[in-house]
């Protein structure tokens, strides 16, 4: 690799003329878990490397009129342990929890994680289920996206030369709202989704599903929003025949490859069984704020696993 530079600019305005002067042979430094080992593997050569862990906007949390919005370098321990985050995006902060070992969540960050751009990315899938939007500067100025149009295929973005991603909005939440990650992986530790699922929906008074985002990774070739598996839940109590509806969407909308960690047919297969299954874990977190007179209100998330029909 030839010399290269490293630079740490303290604000965004700064980064980005690094960036613009760079004619697209710089690489952005938020946590580096990813990008320094593709530097050792020769598969990126930066000439400049622009560390963006000392400008304020890219490091802080911050509440919003009911939403939260943490910057891109954020990383995902000071997340996991912002009470306030992971109390009301509690599925979100489940797949950030699955992100490499504590020393790696001590360094990696959710930007980097969505800008590494891999189809199997845990907080990418919970991400989109949440709805949450990104913040853009490059440029020609500010602009924000569906976490969904960021990743165009693995190891490829929607980002332009000179384009950083600055922030993440999470969306206000309306009562009687759940949401919830899980994954199937051969390991139980550090391990990558063989395929993953997050599930994220809202209940109306009467315990009927108004709204829902269901989002599948490891099963394309990028994370995958998934609205006929929503449209199965929306109108529903999340009963088994709605939960069986999901399964069959979320199985049918795969589009995945053969490869040492799973057939197309197990990954298509297990893409309905977690779909399913994170769907009752964000129930059974819905349901935590709904009068006693809701037939579940009193149930555990085990208990609503088995009532939905875990064992189909």
């Amino acid at each position: 690799m030839s010399e290269m530079r490293y630079e740490a600019p303290k604000t965004l305005a700064a980064a980005l003329a690094l960036l613009s002067g760079a004619n697209g042979r710089a690489s952005v430094l938020a946590g580096g878990t990813d990008l320094l080992l593709q530097m050792r593997a020769g598969r990126v050569e930066p000439e400049l490397l622009v560390d963006i862990k000392d400008i304020p906007e890219m490091t802080s949390i911050v509440a919003e009129d009911g939403t939260f919005r943490f910057g891109a370098a954020v990383t995902c321990m000071e997340l996991i342990e912002h009470e306030a985050f992971a109390k009301e995006w509690p599925g979100v902060t489940d797949a950030v929890k699955l992100i490499g070992s504590i020393q790696v969540k001590g360094r990696a960050t959710v930007g980097g994680n969505l800008c590494n751009a891999s189809p199997a990315a845990d907080s990418v899938t919970a991400m989109i289920a949440a709805g949450a939007i990104v913040g853009i500067i490059g440029p020609d100025g500010r602009r924000e996206s569906p976490v969904e149009d960021v990743v165009t295929g693995p190891g490829k973005t929607s980002l332009v030369n000179g384009e950083i991603v600055t922030s993440f909005l999470l969306p206000q939440r309306p009562p009687h709202s759940g949401d919830a990650y899980l994954r199937f992986t051969p390991r139980t530790e550090m391990d990558i989704a063989v395929v993953g699922a997050g599930v994220n929906l809202t209940l109306d008074d009467e315990g009927v599903c108004s709204q829902a985002r269901v989002c599948l990774g490891a099963v394309a070739e990028r994370p995958l929003l998934v609205p006929e598996a929503a449209a199965a839940l929306i109108g529903t109590k999340v009963d088994v025949a709605a939960l069986k509806r999901l399964a069959a969407a979320a199985s049918a909308a795969c589009r995945p490859i053969d490869d040492k960690r799973g057939t197309k047919e197990f990954r298509i297969r297990v893409a309905g069984v977690m779909a399913r299954r994170a769907a009752e874990m964000a129930l059974a977190r819905s349901l935590s704020d709904l009068a006693p007179t809701n037939s579940f209100s009193s149930m555990s998330e085990r208990q609503i696993r088995q009532a939905a029909g875990e064992n189909n």
